[in-house]
């Protein structure tokens, strides 16, 4: 084992020696290259961005902030022979992996032990298993929306309420309500056009028999008639009636304020809900929470704008509207597509998806489903833009708490961030490896950092938040082990509490389109 000094007046780089090193020889001269017994070290100076000289062959590495005070890094060439009840994980601490092995970087002068953290729930182990009941609520002709509960015993608790992202139901959160529904009341919705809260009838009628298009000839599809049913006047599957049905489904079913739970889509409708009806609202934990939603401008934003687009979600669709998506439903209700599309998401690829893939095939044929996302994606962007609800809910003092899976390929941490920085209070934490479901990838860290984040909340401020026990530590990095199915997993967590970034061209291109909605 090496010792290593890292000063704040450098930054360091350490690389296993058979690794290799590549794309440095250009800058020698400036940075030099230290070779000792078995590791690169690479002396950076303070100006330096260390991204640019980051290129190592096979491996993965992380920056060692150069703006920590002086401290020591131990470097250790095999994890095998590494007696792990003395390891400790350390603040913004990194691992470069190698072919043949790895090398743990530990960094920050103060041990931060790992945590153990209880796995989920499993009957086959003894431990019980909260009961999920799925139920309908009416409530609109023709519009029953589905949902599922556990956790109804737990009077005395916490109401808890989870919103699904695009393309996915209140199957999605099974882990969350067997689990959380043993301490919480817990709810999880289906949104309207979605899941199973599909029009329990045609919103349109034909009134020309020979009018049919090629998904008719296939199979009884909705929605490509010619003319609306009474009932479905100016139905349309928006932000703006997924935000009017949270509304009237806390105030009829749960009767109460509710902590809101939402990923991607959720996470945005989450928000935007709490904005609006922030009485309703007792917190949000927001899980890669998408900040933008729509593409058409809202009438009530931009009337005059809005007037160039004729068509915005209604039924029935345009006779162009169904052509078009003749080609999209295809490819997108393909099983091969699915699977497709739930890979890139998860970055764990050995997370058991079948009963998420097996939802989603279900809901595809539904005969509502086609002109359902139709509706969905040519709907009117919300009555308020991402940064007014999170002005709002700053206003409003509603605590919100933000997890981000760190492997994102569509709504990464940098998202999180910048909802960070709009809410300063609102504690970050940022998971590895996870993708865009952290709930559903590694429900175990998701679900403990819930349970810690609530109570902090309820005993306002007494119990202190998950894996932070001082506040005044900008930055927290803890790893959170855990049982799953006999074997164990570790999964690291951080806890930012600054937002200091540094953003690539294509990010500052998303970040940039964010500031101007």
């Amino acid at each position: 084992m090496e010792v290593v000094s890292c000063h704040p007046s450098q930054c360091h780089y350490i690389a296993n020696l058979k690794g290799g090193i590549s794309g440095l020889n250009s800058h020698r001269q400036a940075y030099p290259i230290i070779r000792e017994k078995g590791i690169f070290r690479v002396v950076l100076k303070s100006t330096c961005k260390p991204s640019k000289y980051s290129r190592m062959h096979n491996l993965k590495s992380k920056r060692i902030d150069h703006s920590w005070p002086s401290r020591t890094v131990y470097s250790i060439n095999r994890r095998k022979h590494v007696n792990t009840s003395v390891l400790s994980e350390t603040s913004s601490s990194g691992v470069l992996a190698g072919e043949e092995g790895d090398i743990i970087v530990a960094g920050s002068g103060q041990s931060i032990p790992k945590v153990l953290i209880p796995s989920l729930p499993d009957t086959a182990n003894g431990n019980k298993v909260s009961p999920i009941s799925s139920f309908f609520w009416e409530w609109k002709p023709n519009l029953n929306v589905h949902y599922e509960t556990s956790g109804s015993e737990n009077v005395n608790s916490p109401p808890l309420l989870f919103l699904p992202g695009f393309g996915v139901g209140s199957f999605h959160y099974e882990k969350q309500l067997k689990d959380l529904g043993r301490d919480y009341r817990a709810w999880a919705l289906d949104f309207l056009g979605q899941g199973k809260s599909l029009p329990l009838q045609d919103p349109t009628s034909r009134s020309d028999a020979g009018s049919k298009s090629v998904l008719d000839g296939e199979s009884n599809f909705w929605g490509f008639g010619n003319e609306t049913d009474t009932w479905a006047t100016d139905l349309v599957f928006s932000v703006d009636l997924w935000r009017d049905q949270v509304r009237y489904f806390i105030e009829e079913v749960i009767k109460e304020p509710v902590y809101l739970v939402g990923n991607s889509l959720g996470g945005f409708v989450a928000l935007y809900f709490a904005a609006s009806h922030p009485e309703l609202v007792k917190g949000v934990t927001l899980l890669n929470a998408t900040p933008f939603w729509g593409f058409l401008p809202n009438p009530a934003r931009s009337p005059r704008f809005s007037r160039l687009f004729p068509w915005a979600g209604t039924f029935p669709l345009p006779s162009k509207v169904r052509k078009l998506l003749e080609i999209v439903w295809r490819k997108i209700s393909d099983p091969k597509s699915i699977a497709d599309i739930l890979k890139q998401v998860y970055a764990d690829h050995s997370t058991d998806v079948d009963d998420v893939f097996t939802n989603i095939v279900q809901t595809t044929q539904h005969p509502a489903a086609a002109a359902s996302l139709a509706s969905i994606l040519c709907a009117p962007q919300a009555q308020l833009s991402f940064r007014e609800t999170l002005s709002r809910c700053r206003a409003e003092n509603i605590p919100v708490c933000l997890m981000y899976g760190k492997e994102d390929p569509w709504v990464g941490p940098m998202w999180g961030l910048q909802v960070k920085r709009a809410l300063p209070d609102a504690p970050y934490y940022e998971i590895s490896p996870a993708g865009h479901c952290p709930h559903d990838e590694v429900p175990e860290v998701v679900n403990y950092l819930i349970r810690g984040w609530i109570k902090n909340v309820e005993s306002k401020g007494s119990a202190s938040l998950p894996l932070v026990d001082d506040l005044e530590n900008a930055n927290v990095s803890k790893k959170l082990e855990f049982s799953r199915k006999g074997s164990k997993k570790s999964v690291q967590v951080q806890y930012r509490a600054n937002t200091n970034l540094t953003f690539s061209w294509p990010e500052w291109l998303k970040f940039l389109r964010f500031k101007q909605a």
